[in-house]
């Protein structure tokens, strides 16, 4: 007998080497990625009928083979990974104040850039996946021709009954201004049928005065299901018939919030995709961002 065909969920961005502090001036080498972070923590919470998969571009060099092999080790599928002539990863450094991370980057040559230059590839890719989740990040990165194809194709996936997730993971400095940043992200959201804003972010760059305010706002650009993080804060959930809050887990002693809503967004569609209603879904992605924040690093096994 057949067995059925288990359904995949593509994460699509960068990875990167990561170098995180390993105490008294070390630091750890590691792999990760806002979009890669939330495939890692896929892998580890998807249902049994469910796999996860990455859309990126690496090098032919040494260190794109030992991420390649890193995906795999994880369990993520790495059939949608390019692979470019005289391309490599990029890289980036956390520092770490009190626990709150900021962040130093080379990434100017990254393969990742070209993620969405190849039409045939991308379209091989959405024909194959079943869900996929994007952030501003992705976005940021793509030169805006491979932007526009790549919203091309998950406005496609969103006629179909597909899931589409976003997450604006708004970072400024990889825009030329403000305002091209805003637009990209509000035209992601438009073929989105979950956004996953974090209210810090999106009060600065749009001005909300409130997750509610923020929540409204994606609203009126078509989203049907809205989760606005709030670092410790409840996370404000907009859905068609109400909104609701559901509070994060007390008590939690930080010591680095590196991919806390990286692992919050995997574990709140993970549980979607299993059936779970928004509420029990984001209660979860709590749970899961509790034990994120306070580790080293963006990935906790």
């Amino acid at each position: 007998m057949n067995q059925p065909r288990s359904k995949e969920i593509v994460a699509i961005g960068e990875c990167m080497v990561e170098l995180s502090s390993a105490g008294e001036g070390l630091y750890r080498r590691g792999f990760a990625g806002d979009t890669f972070n939330t495939a890692w923590y896929l892998a580890r919470s998807l249902p049994a009928d469910w796999h996860a998969s990455y859309l990126t571009a690496l090098g032919t060099d040494a260190i794109s083979d030992e991420m390649l092999a890193f995906f795999a080790a994880a369990g993520i599928g790495t059939g949608a990974v390019r692979r470019l002539e005289r391309a490599m990863p990029g890289l980036y450094m956390i520092h770490l104040d009190n626990g709150e991370r900021s962040f130093s980057y080379w990434r100017d040559s990254s393969a990742a850039k070209q993620l969405a230059a190849d039409e045939a590839h991308l379209a091989k890719v959405f024909a194959e996946g079943d869900a996929f989740y994007v952030s501003g990040i992705t976005l940021a990165i793509l030169p805006e021709d491979d932007r526009a194809r790549l919203l091309t194709h998950l406005a496609a996936a969103r006629r179909a009954g597909r899931m589409v997730a976003f997450d604006p993971n708004l970072r400024p400095r990889l825009w030329p201004d403000t305002d091209a940043m805003c637009r990209a992200v509000e035209a992601a959201a438009e073929v989105a049928t979950i956004c996953l804003p974090s209210f810090a972010d999106e009060a600065a760059a749009f001005g909300d005065a409130s997750p509610d305010e923020t929540a409204r706002r994606y609203k009126r650009l078509g989203v049907p299901e809205i989760v606005v993080k709030d670092a410790d804060g409840p996370a404000l959930l907009s859905l068609p018939e109400e909104d609701l809050r559901v509070a994060a887990e007390p008590g939690i002693a930080v010591v680095d919030s590196t991919g806390a809503g990286d692992s919050f967004n995997a574990a709140y569609l993970s549980a979607r995709l299993a059936g779970d209603e928004p509420a029990a879904a984001a209660a979860k992605g709590h749970a899961l961002a509790a034990k994120v924040v306070c580790h080293y690093g963006a990935l906790v096994g």
